[in-house]
């Protein structure tokens, strides 16, 4: 855990991989040109990296192609893609043979500060996000951010959410403002790997202290009560053009921010600049429905323990606290 490695190109990864006999790599079919040249040869299966696919089929087909390719118990899986992509290839893992050793190559910006870091896998059931899951940790997470160039504007929009996320929870040398005004402008490599550098590293310091998300690693759901429901909603009605994860979270910060406003934990104000704030880096900041439609969903959060939700609640810019909703 912890290894997490940021650069420019892709040798240093090439070279990473000759101390692995068996490699076998798992990738979204949008990036095939780009994981093709880190397989070199070796063997690769495809999957379509949509919601819909999200599923305990997808990793039961991803095993049954490692028993295809005979893989031991000394097999390495390579996933190469988003937060999708690395869930299930992930979740694969985990269970192929009890376990096998596994890396992370995120391609979206939502998933190099998210689903690349802290060994949760996931998928969805029942129209539930990720309620069926384990965490077990990936030997490295190798961060390439020069592959964001070929990402649609939206995309980068859906991982700035999680960004945010992180410093609004920690706002180390002051880079939430530094990443709303990088996220308000067009996209600059160079300052999204410093950015994408900081935010990274919080959260590996996080899931160091709470591996197992039995204390502090819950600060991390910031938004994603909300975030979570939201997805559900649009799964059960079909919706049109449904948010993204990173939009949808983005909306469950602002909820997040109102309630804490409402309950007088943060100050007033706060959940409007943070409301601005998004709205300046082009994410949505409303609901798609009335909240009681959310209610359900809400109350299935997968992080809910003894009938009570573990709601995290902004206090200010850089802290934030954990109570029971």
């Amino acid at each position: 855990m912890g290894n997490i490695k940021v650069h420019g190109g892709l040798t240093n990864l090439r070279i990473n991989l000759l101390k692995y006999r068996a490699v076998f790599v798992v990738y979204d079919a949008n990036v095939k040109e780009f994981a093709t040249k880190i397989a070199a040869g070796r063997p690769m299966y495809e999957i379509q990296a949509k919601e819909h696919y999200k599923t305990i089929d997808t990793v039961l087909e991803i095993c049954s192609w490692l028993m295809s390719q005979k893989a031991g118990r000394d097999a390495f899986l390579l996933s190469v893609g988003g937060g999708i992509t690395l869930d299930v290839a992930g979740f694969a893992a985990s269970i192929y043979k009890r376990g096998i050793r596994y890396a992370n190559v995120p391609t979206t910006l939502l998933s190099m500060v998210d689903a690349g870091i802290g060994g949760k896998t996931g998928v969805n059931f029942d129209s539930y996000k990720n309620i069926l899951g384990t965490i077990r940790q990936p030997e490295f997470t190798y961060i390439y951010p020069h592959v964001l160039r070929t990402l649609p504007e939206r995309q980068l929009k859906s991982g700035a959410a999680e960004v945010l996320k992180t410093f609004i929870i920690k706002n180390e040398k002051g880079r939430y403002e530094e990443a709303v005004d990088v996220f308000s402008e067009p996209f600059d490599p160079e300052r999204y790997s410093s950015i994408i550098k900081t935010a990274a590293g919080i959260k590996d310091s996080i899931v160091r202290k709470d591996v197992n998300e039995k204390g502090k690693r819950r600060v991390l759901n910031l938004g994603h009560t909300y975030g979570h429901a939201i997805e559900w909603w649009q799964r059960r009605n079909n919706a049109e053009n449904p948010y993204t994860h990173g939009e949808a979270v983005a909306i469950g910060i602002v909820e997040s921010a109102r309630i804490s406003e409402d309950s007088g934990i943060c100050r007033p104000g706060l959940a409007e600049k943070i409301r601005n704030d998004f709205i300046r880096c082009g994410l949505p900041t409303e609901l798609p429905c009335s909240e009681k439609e959310l209610e359900e969903a809400v109350k299935q959060d997968k992080k809910a323990e003894g009938g009570k939700i573990n709601f995290v609640y902004i206090k200010k810019i850089g802290k934030v606290i954990i109570k029971s909703l």
